[in-house]
Formats: structure tokens, sequence, C-alpha cells
């Protein structure tokens, strides 16, 4: 894989690993609000806001994981192992790795493991 590819998805990564903090940063802010106006709300508004709640702490466990992701994907280019298939070996095609930076597998095999999840 050529180092241009590689400083461009390291560049790519990057910046959606800095936006995912920033929106889990405002997602505590949000949760602030949300409690104050728990602690001083009528019953509508506490239903309302619970709902709120666990929509916003859902949000923020699916982004800590891509977070995550984001992060294994840095190591292994780092590593000189970006881009390799960690099932088959073989080298995960650049367009797949610019739809998905983070993935770990070709289309193949990640194709086999959600057959089989199912």
């Amino acid at each position: 894989m050529e180092q241009a590819f590689l400083d461009k998805m390291k560049e790519n990564l990057a910046e959606q690993r800095k936006m995912i903090l920033d929106s889990l940063a405002g997602q505590s802010d949000d949760m602030k609000e949300l409690i104050k106006t728990v602690e001083s709300g009528d019953e509508a508004d506490v239903a309302s806001d619970a709902i709120d709640r666990n929509l916003l702490t859902a949000l923020g466990a699916q982004e800590a994981k891509r977070l995550q992701q984001i992060d294994k994907a840095l190591e292994r280019i780092y590593q000189g192992k970006y881009g390799r298939c960690v099932v088959c070996g073989k080298e995960i095609p650049e367009e797949r790795l610019e739809a998905l930076p983070w993935t770990t597998m070709c289309v193949q095999c990640a194709s086999a493991a959600e057959r089989r999840n199912r």
C-alpha cells in the first residue's frame, strides 16, 4: 500500500476521531442540561427527558465503539498492518478502506462473518 494513501487515511481517521470526541463532549453537556430539567419538570417532561437520555446514551455507546475502531486502525497504520484482512490476510481494496477506514476485513470475510452472526 502506498505511503500517500496511508497518510491520507491517517488524516481521515484523525479527523473522524476528533469529530467523535467533540460529539461525545457535547453530549455530556446535553446530559447535564437534561438532568437539570428532570429535577425541575413535571411528569411528562420527566418521561420525555428519560427517553432523550436513553437515546443520548445509546448514541454515545455507538460513537465510543467507533472511536475504539478508529484508534485500532491508527495503531495498525503505525504497525504497518493497515489494509490487510485479519481473517484471510489479503489486501483490502482502497475503495473499501475509503468507505470504512476502520474496517479489519475484506468484503468476502466480512460477509461471511455477518452470515455466521445471523
